[in-house]
Parts: C-alpha cells; structure tokens; sequence
C-alpha cells in the first residue's frame, strides 16, 4: 500500500516551521498561508504514538502560529495511526496509567479545543489511539484504504485517550462496545455510513479533499469558526434550556463581530454568494 497522495502543486506551497514546532521530531510541521500540515511521522511503528508523540502533539497545537486559521492532521507513510505503543504501557501500575491517559486527555483536549479547527486524513490504520485522536478533530477525510478498530478488549486494557467521551458521540455506545467486546473492524466505507468520516474520497485524494476543506474554513470569520469548535460541542452536552441560553449569548458575539457585520452587509448588497445546492 503506498503511502498518502496530493498533487504536487499544492504541497509545493507548503514550508516547514519555524522555532519550538521544528524542534518536535515526530512531527513534521509545515505551513502554506493559513493552513498548517502537521504529519504524524513514526512510519516504521504504523505512526503508534508513544508518550514523546503525545508530548509533541501537546505542544504543537498549544505553540500553532499566530497565522494559523485551519490545522490539517495526516499520517506519514502507509497508515494514519495504529495507535498506543504498547511497549510503553505494558508493565505500568495503576497510578503510572491514570497520569498516562490524563496525559493524552491534556494533548487531545488542546487539539479540539485549540485556537482553530482540525481535520484529519486517514487511510490505513485508524485503530485505538488513532481512532481516539481521529475523534477529536472537527472533519474526518478518509481513503478507501482507511480501517477503524479499537482492540482494547482484545488486549486486556480499556480506551484512556478520551475514547469513551468522544467515539460514542459519533457512532453511538453500542457500536462502540461491538467494536471492543468482539474485535470488529469498518472498513472506509462502513466507517463512512456509520459516522466515523465525514467525506470519503478516492485513494490518495485524502490531502487534497482537506486542503479543499480547510482553504473554506480559513476564509469563514475566525470567530465564527471559533464559536462552532468551542461553543458548539459545549452546548450539545447542556440540558436545553441552559444550552439555549449560551446559544443566544454566542450568536450575539458573533454578530456583534466587525467581520460578521460586513459579511451580512455583503450577503444584503449582493456581493456574496447564496447557499445553493452543488452538483
């Protein structure tokens, strides 16, 4: 299987970082305007994240250039991320595990909750970790080559990546548990029908859907794009009455915003498009 694909034009575009984002060598991190590539780089492991990763993951999306406005997450090599590198965990105690997975509820809390929105590419193998990592993100692209298993049961351990909060908000609990009782595995287009992606495309058109993806999302009004990464997940978990009224006070930011403003007055004037069914 080869690894993941984009038309050379557009990665062309793309210059690594600079300062404490090129020192994290289990990432590369490049930027294009807006738009931050951040890759998974432990090929040789299927991209398993060890502790190191889990740091460096933290400590990119809490250090993302102030230029920043979309982060695009992907895997180098043939897979996205085959998940916890269990060669770290296996002879751990019971407080050494508690301190480990608040460890990557930290790093994973900074990625859905970071100054923009994130959107993953998976191809290969999205299994445990990388399944929980794939969960934080705002959009899932996936390649028809993407397969998504959590083996927890299968391996005597439990999720501790944040899994139990944020994968059944995708697929429910029940599929959820049928993955970790009994070992099942979606293939691309499972994980498409059931919740896991929310656009499948061709193989090794993955990057390029997401660059696609992120250049929308980096023209919409920051705080727009704020308010729906941070407030909308926020509410979703209120009772309605409460969330209602965070809704009210949310929308009244947003509108109160300059750039909000303008886009209105544009909409009125005619200068912006009008939402349209696409082909």
């Amino acid at each position: 299987m080869s690894s993941i694909q984009v038309d050379a034009s557009i990665t062309a575009e793309f210059r690594p970082v600079q300062g404490v984002l090129a020192q994290q060598s289990l990432l590369c991190i490049e930027q294009s305007g807006a738009i931050v590539h951040l890759r998974l780089n432990r090929p040789g492991k299927r991209n398993a994240m060890s502790d190191t990763m889990i740091r460096q993951l933290h400590t990119a999306f809490i250090n993302l250039p102030p230029s920043a406005r979309v982060v695009v997450i992907s895997g180098e090599g043939s897979h996205f991320c085959a998940g916890l590198d269990l060669s770290e965990v296996s002879e751990q105690s019971v407080t050494d595990g508690i301190h480990h997975s608040r460890l990557w509820h930290a790093a994973f809390d900074a990625v859905q909750f970071g100054p923009v929105p994130v959107i993953s590419v998976l191809h290969g193998a999205v299994v445990g970790g990388g399944l929980e990592l794939a969960a934080t993100t705002h959009l899932r692209v996936a390649e028809p080559s993407a397969y998504y298993g959590l083996p927890e049961g299968q391996r005597g351990i439990f999720v501790g990546g944040s899994g139990s909060a944020r994968i059944p908000r995708l697929i429910g609990v029940s599929r959820m548990s049928d993955m970790m009782l009994t070992g099942r595995v979606f293939d691309a287009v499972e994980g498409q029908s059931v919740g896991l992606s929310n656009y499948l495309v061709r193989e090794g058109e993955g990057l390029f859907k997401a660059f696609e993806l992120a250049t929308k999302i980096a023209s919409n009004a920051p705080l727009s794009n704020y308010a729906i990464t941070q407030a909308l997940p926020r509410i979703a978990e209120m009772a309605p009455a409460e969330g209602l009224f965070v809704e009210s006070l949310m929308s009244a930011i947003a509108q109160g915003d300059e750039a909000a403003k303008q886009r209105v007055r544009d909409f009125l004037e005619k200068r912006a498009n009008k939402v349209e069914k696409t082909s």
